[in-house]
C-alpha cells in the first residue's frame, strides 16, 4: 500500500496521540489485536483513560470525535510483567553467570545500601526500560530497601507505568522473628487502603519466600489478600536449596506447606514455580492459584523450567514475568516458547509447542489475571484501561504477514514499538519519554549506581566477561 504513511505524516500521528488524553479519541489502526485474534478494519474509542468501545470502523462513522488514523500499524494491548524487582535495576549484569540464590550475595546487600534518592532513580530507570519493552503493567514483588514503598509508587507513576505494588510482610529473618503478627497486619492493611482511587498503583501483599514467615503470618497475610481481592506474591519452589531448606525446617516443600496451612487460593501469585511435583501441579490448578512463568530467569540462573504449557493445558492460571532480567516483552514471548520446546515438547515431537498464541495470551490476558487485573489490562475491550501499544507493521519482519499472532511471538521486536500509551496518555514515542528528560535520568542513574555498588558488600562468584576471557586465554596460550 504505497504512500499511505505519506498521506498521514508520522509527526502528525504523534502530535494527535500526545493530545488524546484531553478528549475522546477514535483510534483507527490497520490491524487491531483483540482477545479472539488480530482483526482488520476495527476502531477503538478511548476516553478518560479507558477503552469505551471497540468494533468495526464503519460503526463509528456518525461519532463526532477526533480521529487518529494509524496506517500501517497494529494496535495491541500493553504487556504485563507478572514478576519484577524494580529497585534492582542497578545490578543488571552484576549477576550474569552467577549461580542461584543471588539475592543473598547481590540483591539484599545492594538494596540495603540504597537511600531514597537511589531507590527513586533505580525505579524510574526500571520503569522506563519496562515501557520501552512494551510492558505497560508490572507486578513488583516488594523491595528489601528500607524505605517507604510510596517512593516506588511515585517513581513508576511519574514515568507512566502501571504498577501492582507489593509490600513485603516477612516476620522472620535468618530464622529469627523480627516483627509481630500484629505489626505485619497493620502494615498490610495500611498498604491495602493507601492506594484507593490511584490511577496507576494497585496494592499487593508479598512474602519474599515462605520460609521468611511463620505459619500464623502466612495464613494472616494470604487471608488479607484474599479478602481484599488482591494478589499475594511469593517466590515459590524456585531453587533446590529453598525446597530442601523447607523440607528440613517444616517437613514439607514450600507449596505443600502453603496447602497444609490453607494459605493457597486464587490470591496466590507464585513466582517461578519451576520445581513442581505432580501433586503440586494439581494443587495449583485446583486451588485457583496463578504462577509467573519466568523463562529468562530459568535460563540465566535457574534449576529448571516451569511446566507452563502443561499447566495451561490443565486449566491453571499462568502469566509471564521477567524477574527483572530483561524488560523486553517480545524477547520474553520468544523465550517462553523456546524454553518449553527445549525442556518438554521437543522430546515428544510436538513441533507446535503451544501454537504461538498461548505465549502471546500469557503475556497479555494471562498476566492480567495473574496480577489481579483481569479484564482491566492485557486486552482491548470496553471498560479496560487504555494501556496500548502502536506497532509498526511496515517492517521486513512483518512483510509478508501470514499469521500475525505467531509473528509477534517469533519475529516481533522492541524496535517496532512506536508509541506506548498508558491510561489513555502517550508515555513514550519511539522509546523515548514525551514529557520528561530521559537523558538526565540516564546520567543520574550512572552516577548513583556507581556510588551504591561501590559501597554495598556485594559478593560476586563468576568473573566478568573480560576476566573470563583472560582466564580462558591463560588456559589456551
Amino acid at each position: 500500500m504505497p504512500g499511505r504513511l505519506q498521506d498521514f505524516p508520522e509527526d502528525a500521528m504523534t502530535d494527535r496521540l500526545k493530545d488524546m488524553h484531553e478528549h475522546p479519541a477514535l483510534l483507527l489502526p490497520d490491524l487491531t489485536l483483540l482477545p479472539e485474534g488480530a482483526r482488520r478494519g476495527h476502531a477503538v474509542l478511548v476516553e478518560g483513560g479507558h477503552i469505551r468501545d471497540v468494533g468495526p470502523a464503519d460503526g463509528f462513522q456518525a461519532l463526532e470525535v477526533p480521529r487518529i488514523p494509524l496506517p500501517g500499524r497494529l494496535l495491541m494491548p500493553g504487556f504485563i510483567d507478572a514478576h519484577h524487582h524494580l529497585t534492582q535495576s542497578f545490578g543488571k549484569s552484576l549477576v550474569f553467570g552467577e549461580p542461584s540464590e543471588i539475592f543473598k550475595r547481590v540483591w539484599v546487600p545492594m538494596e540495603q545500601f540504597m537511600d531514597e534518592d537511589a531507590i527513586e532513580t533505580a525505579t524510574r530507570l526500571a520503569a522506563w526500560e519496562s515501557l520501552r519493552g512494551g510492558f505497560t503493567t508490572v507486578a513488583d514483588a516488594g523491595t528489601r530497601a528500607s524505605a517507604d514503598v510510596g517512593l516506588l509508587a511515585d517513581a513508576t507513576s511519574s514515568v507512566g507505568l502501571r504498577c501492582v505494588l507489593g509490600v513485603i510482610c516477612n516476620d522472620l529473618q535468618g530464622g529469627a522473628q523480627v516483627a509481630s503478627r500484629a505489626d505485619i497486619e497493620r502494615l498490610a492493611r495500611k498498604h491495602l487502603t493507601r492506594w484507593h482511587g490511584h490511577d496507576l498503583v494497585h496494592p499487593s501483599l508479598a512474602i519474599s519466600i515462605p520460609e521468611a514467615a511463620t505459619d500464623e503470618v502466612l495464613v494472616a497475610v494470604t487471608k488479607l489478600a484474599r479478602d481484599a481481592s488482591v494478589c499475594f506474591q511469593t517466590h515459590l519452589n524456585e531453587h533446590l536449596a529453598a525446597v530442601e531448606r523447607s523440607l528440613v525446617a517444616t517437613g514439607h516443600r514450600p507449596l505443600q506447606r502453603l496447602a497444609r496451612l490453607g494459605a493457597i487460593g486464587p490470591e496466590l501469585l507464585a513466582a517461578h514455580a519451576t520445581l513442581l511435583t505432580t501433586d503440586e501441579i494439581l494443587l495449583l490448578r485446583d486451588s485457583g492459584g496463578a504462577i509467573s512463568y519466568n523463562p529468562v530467569a530459568s535460563s540465566w540462573k535457574g534449576n529448571a523450567v516451569a511446566p507452563a504449557l502443561l499447566l495451561s493445558e490443565l486449566g491453571a492460571r499462568v502469566g509471564l514475568g521477567t524477574d527483572g532480567t530483561r524488560s523486553d516483552a517480545f524477547r520474553l514471548l520468544d523465550a517462553a516458547e523456546t524454553a518449553q520446546r527445549f525442556a518438554y515438547t521437543m522430546a515428544a515431537g510436538d513441533s507446535s509447542s503451544g501454537g504461538g498464541w498461548i505465549w502471546l495470551d500469557q503475556g497479555l490476558r494471562g498476566g492480567a489475571d495473574a496480577v489481579g487485573l483481569g479484564g482491566k489490562v492485557g486486552e482491548i475491550r470496553p471498560g479496560a484501561y487504555a494501556d496500548l501499544l502502536v506497532i509498526d507493521l511496515d517492517t521486513p519482519e512483518f512483510v509478508p504477514s501470514w499469521d500475525p499472532e505467531w509473528e509477534l511471538v517469533r519475529l516481533g521486536n522492541r524496535d517496532q514499538i512506536e508509541s506506548v500509551i498508558v491510561h489513555g496518555r502517550l508515555r513514550l514515542d519511539h522509546g523515548h519519554p514525551v514529557d520528561w528528560d530521559g537523558g538526565r535520568l540516564l546520567e543520574k542513574a550512572r552516577e548513583t549506581a556507581q556510588r551504591i555498588v561501590a559501597s554495598a558488600p556485594i559478593q560476586r562468584i563468576d568473573p566478568s566477561a573480560s576476566e573470563h576471557r583472560a582466564l580462558w586465554k591463560a588456559r589456551h596460550p
